[in-house]
């Protein structure tokens, strides 16, 4: 199963969320100083499940075996727990947020650009992680950061994680690019033929590019902009337009790209990398010396659960090595549970960089930009989704 997220992002909508501090990357910043998340209570036991759970979820993260018989973690978890899944899937983290707001679910697995909305908007609550054994597992730099928890205060538990690389044909690209110039400042040495992630959070990859080489601008966070900044990414973005052949969103068809030749650099996953280099394709990937964006994804807690036991007890299960490391493989991306890759295949968590504290530093994870700055500048206002999703779209014309 290959990562469902294309369109993820693509319509996040800005809630304005009141006071986020913090930094999304770039080592061990403990997060969302400043932001008051609302006053809501923390379970302290967990008691007999309540025989039903109601899951939302990104596809691929809760399967039964009704896609493929042979991958099922959700089964076992309903025998062992007495509590019986159903699960609803959804296509972007603002589907996500909205059908939070129902009350229908128990559990969600949000990624960072939803997660402080959820937060936010009292739609999830403080997790008692003394309550979910297999937390102690966690890789530590995944533990309170700042699209999981609010002064120290976990608002759910890791579950896996991934990088955006720079992925290039290694018959057309030469030498082998280690920058994010090869679709940038260089990006007409290829034109045409460059790919990018379509979504307004792709401002965020054209920002981190410029933190690193135009530090006159002053960015310290790719997702917490100015006026200023964001229109130098956006002109960044505009000069690119020139030489992007396509915008992807459908993996299949950027893996057809890079086969056929159409496209011959751009943005990817690691999971896509491997697929394609199964398929004989000749490409290779690098997390480029400046660094690159990310995802994070967590496990939270409906404020509103009807059944707030079996979701203490999925919160625990899903992050265990057995199903974290199912779902890893299944899904491509790294586990967040060190003893998960005891059980994933050969090579799996080398290709995944799982563990990789030093590599984990270099990914800034995806945070929606709010009014308030994110790097914790107060003398400023900064641009929100809604600026980005309206950036955006000068950019593609």
């Amino acid at each position: 199963m290959l990562r469902t997220r294309w369109v993820a992002v693509a319509a996040a909508t800005a809630i304005a969320l009141a006071g986020c501090g913090g930094t999304s990357g770039g080592g061990d910043t403990k997060g969302t100083g400043g932001f008051k998340a609302p006053d809501l209570p923390m379970a302290k036991s967990v008691g007999e499940g309540e025989g039903t759970l109601s899951i939302l979820a990104w596809p691929g993260y809760a399967e039964d075996g009704s896609n493929d018989p042979k991958v099922d973690w959700v089964s076992p978890f309903e025998k062992a727990s007495g509590c019986d899944v159903k699960v609803k899937y959804f296509g972007t983290s603002d589907e996500a947020v909205q059908l939070m707001k129902t009350g229908q679910y128990d559990v969600v697995s949000a990624s960072g650009d939803a997660s402080l909305r959820l937060i936010a908007g009292g739609d999830v609550a403080p997790v008692n992680t003394d309550l979910t054994p297999n937390y102690a597992d966690r890789w530590p730099f995944l533990k309170d950061r700042d699209w999981n928890s609010v002064n120290g205060q976990s608002y759910g538990v890791p579950h896996g994680y991934g990088a955006n690389l720079l992925m290039y044909r290694t018959d057309k690209v030469t030498p082998a690019p280690d920058s994010w110039s090869a679709v940038f400042d260089d990006a007409s040495k290829y034109s045409g033929k460059v790919t990018s992630y379509d979504s307004p959070i792709y401002i965020a990859d054209a920002a981190l590019y410029l933190m690193k080489t135009k530090p006159d601008l002053g960015i310290k966070n790719p997702y917490s902009l100015d006026e200023k900044q964001l229109q130098a990414a956006v002109d960044l973005l505009k000069e690119q337009r020139k030489h992007v052949g396509e915008y992807w969103s459908d993996y299949l068809k950027q893996i057809q790209s890079f086969t056929t030749g159409d496209s011959v650099v751009g943005t990817s996953w690691q999971v896509i990398v491997n697929t394609a280099q199964a398929e004989k394709v000749k490409v290779d990937a690098v997390l480029p010396k400046e660094g690159a964006t990310g995802w994070s994804d967590t496990w939270m807690l409906s404020a509103k659960a009807k059944s707030p036991n079996c979701g203490y007890k999925w919160l625990d299960y899903i992050v265990s090595p057995e199903a974290n490391a199912a779902v890893a493989e299944y899904f491509g991306e790294a586990p967040s549970n060190e003893k998960a890759c005891e059980l994933t295949s050969e090579g799996f968590c080398n290709s995944y960089h799982a563990g990789d504290k030093a590599y984990a530093d270099q990914i800034w994870y995806w945070t929606t930009p709010i009014k308030q700055c994110l790097d914790g500048r107060t003398d400023v206002q900064c641009t929100d989704y809604a600026r980005w999703t309206q950036a955006w779209t000068e950019v593609k014309g």
